[in-house]
């Protein structure tokens, strides 16, 4: 049984604070010697590189629509492993899940799994004695997510403080923190979410020790730390990535990284290098070729339409991924890889590994999807079934003649992504702690001579 202490951190709802008071909690507490496991509910790929600078620790999400309820446990324990401290930065409302679905994917669920206590950190600017009825609210809602505090965010004065205070007190809910208004703190965001670490690593740990300050200030940290450890016991299996069979060939698997890429699970690449893999990473912005002896290339998502000219402007670099395409070596692109694979974008030549054209939208895709491989690829076999996730403001025009990556069975019935030779290019985010068998099966053919 798991008995690392452990909290979540959630929100009535998106822009309450979660990130800036759970960032700062990660910092406040490592800073004290705790070894802190940093988790997010739900895909997002930001936030744990937020988590990463203040913990020391590689972020990690926790997701249960894309690997299913059953492994939310002991996926947490995979990170947790050796900590003293879990903090887990929950997704937009409490409550709030996958569309249509009830809990699940929802903050109050990953709770319940985790039979951990749940501090709110409400955003009280604009209200007072209300803060307790939206409170009671929360806390009555569901009798199986135990709400153990309040952190009131955005605090004008001491007179609003006093206010907001008194009318807590009839919840009989503890306040665990009050953190005033500060400009500091705030970071910028693109597409409903903060700018990657990468694209901005010193800002970022100004911001960082910022939110530290806040919290040291504001919130009481020895209470915090002791509901933390009032959690109850977690039992389940702690999950660990499946060994290679001991006849598996090695392969080295170049990894897309660097700030136009950002966008990758901790769980998949040791998912790789448990397959026999060498994962190998490198900067498609500066690299001018492929690490030596790449069998395979992973490319996953992030934000290349801010680079694309840098990345157009790298020629040597993506002749060699369309040398490597052509040879038939596997390549696995998620999101921002297959714009790069394309033959442009916004008008500036990728790869052209794809006869695809790629330009920026006005329209955001976001959300949960259903999906099945329509045929045999590198990465699944036809009819493997996964549940993954559209972020994006792009739009593929492809040519004619496309064998599509995926089936998608949610929102609607549709056709998606490329398959073609070794390619497997797709706007689907998945996450393949669901299907370790995918990374075992990339590994095998880039292995095969």
């Amino acid at each position: 049984m798991s008995q690392v202490p452990r909290l979540v951190v959630a929100a009535p709802a998106s822009g309450s604070g979660k990130t800036t008071i759970t960032t700062g909690l990660m910092a406040a507490f490592t800073e004290r010697g705790l070894a802190v496991s940093p988790h997010k509910v739900g895909p997002d790929y930001i936030d744990p590189g937020y988590h990463a600078l203040a913990t020391g620790r590689v972020g990690r999400n926790l997701d249960a629509y894309m690997c299913g309820p059953e492994r939310v446990g002991p996926l947490f324990r995979h990170g947790a492993r050796g900590c003293d401290l879990a903090l887990v930065e929950g997704v937009m409302g409490l409550y709030d899940g996958a569309a249509g679905q009830g809990e699940l994917a929802s903050t109050a669920q990953v709770a319940k799994l985790l039979r951990a206590p749940v501090v709110l950190v409400v955003d009280a600017s604009s209200q007072s004695r209300s803060v307790a009825a939206l409170v009671h609210g929360f806390a009555s809602w569901d009798p199986e997510v135990r709400l153990g505090g309040v952190i009131l965010n955005k605090v004008a004065s001491d007179r609003h403080e006093e206010l907001l205070r008194d009318a807590l007190d009839e919840t009989g809910l503890p306040v665990l923190g009050v953190v005033r208004r500060a400009a500091r703190v705030d970071t910028p965001s693109r597409h409903l979410g903060l700018i990657p670490v990468a694209e901005r690593r010193a800002e970022a740990l100004d911001a960082v020790a910022a939110m530290a300050e806040q919290v040291r200030a504001g919130c009481d940290l020895e209470a915090l730390l002791a509901l933390a450890r009032s959690a109850g016991p977690l039992s389940c299996e702690t999950w660990e990535p499946p060994p290679a069979s001991p006849a598996g060939a090695r392969a080295r698997v170049a990894l897309a990284a660097g700030p136009a890429f950002t966008f990758s699970y901790a769980e998949h690449t040791e998912l790789l290098t448990a397959a026999g893999a060498e994962v190998v990473p490198f900067d498609p912005l500066r690299d001018e070729s492929l690490p030596e002896g790449t069998g395979g290339l992973v490319i996953g998502g992030g934000f290349p339409e801010m680079y694309a000219a840098e990345l157009s402007a790298n020629e040597p670099l993506r002749k060699a991924v369309a040398t490597l395409a052509a040879d038939g070596a596997p390549i696995a692109a998620e999101c921002a890889g297959l714009l790069y694979l394309c033959r442009e974008l916004d008008g500036q030549p990728m790869c052209g590994v794809l006869d695809a054209s790629a330009r920026m939208s006005g329209r955001l895709t976001l959300g949960y999807r259903d999906a099945v491989a329509v045929g045999d690829s590198s990465l699944a076999a036809a009819g493997t079934r996964m549940r993954g996730h559209e972020f994006h403001r792009t739009v593929v025009e492809p040519g004619a003649g496309a064998a599509p990556a995926w089936g998608m069975h949610t929102p609607h019935r549709r056709v998606e992504g490329f398959v073609q030779q070794g390619v497997h290019a797709s706007y689907l985010h998945t996450h393949w702690a669901a299907r370790p068998e995918v990374a075992g099966r990339f590994v095998e053919r880039c292995a095969r001579p």
